[in-house]
């Protein structure tokens, strides 16, 4: 059986090729400027504008496991990130928001504070909730004492589990009157 560190290792870098596949169809379908601005500012749509950790859970999940640090400080750096990303790109690239469907959505975003800057909130919400609950799963299944930990923890967590489920249909609700279907 394969270590759990090597799997880690394998997906991560199985999800940058992506990425990286990514970056390279936009250069070449545009120039290496434009594709390589296009393919941030998608990547950034991820972490900002989806209510569950998974454009940063590509660095949270690893950095974990592999350095023991607490997901919600690195996706505190990525969310950091994605919004500077995103200042910078607006400021000075603003053109390249126009490439694809996703970087055009991003800027639809932006430039309707009310009342699409909840879009952001809510995905930061439930972002931070998720990593909450991958956190505290990596902490639980490191802790001697999981019976007495699970046992108090039950009614907090189903009080969260609630919020999150409120938090995805508010999301759902805001999405679909940007006009996007998230289903057949």
């Amino acid at each position: 059986m394969k270590h759990p560190k090597h799997q880690v290792l394998v997906k991560f870098a199985l999800l940058c090729l992506i990425l990286v596949g990514y970056f390279g169809y936009l250069s070449f379908e545009y120039d290496l400027l434009t594709g390589g601005i296009a393919a941030l500012v998608t990547w950034s749509f991820f972490v900002l504008c989806t209510p569950v950790a998974d454009a940063g859970f590509l660095l949270d999940f690893p950095l974990r496991l592999l350095f023991g640090i607490r997901m919600v400080l690195s996706e505190i750096v990525v969310w950091a990130v994605a919004i500077l990303i995103n200042i910078i790109a607006f400021i000075y690239f603003r053109e390249f928001y126009q490439t694809t469907l996703l970087t055009r959505l991003m800027e639809a975003i932006l430039t309707t504070p009310y009342p699409y800057w909840a879009v952001i909130i809510l995905s930061g919400i439930g972002t931070f909730l998720s990593i909450r609950f991958g956190d505290e799963l990596m902490d639980v299944i490191h802790h001697k004492d999981r019976k007495f930990y699970l046992s108090h923890h039950f009614k907090h967590e189903m009080i969260l589990f609630v919020f999150f489920i409120v938090v995805i249909f508010g999301y759902y609700e805001l999405i679909s009157s940007l006009g996007i279907e998230l289903g057949n």
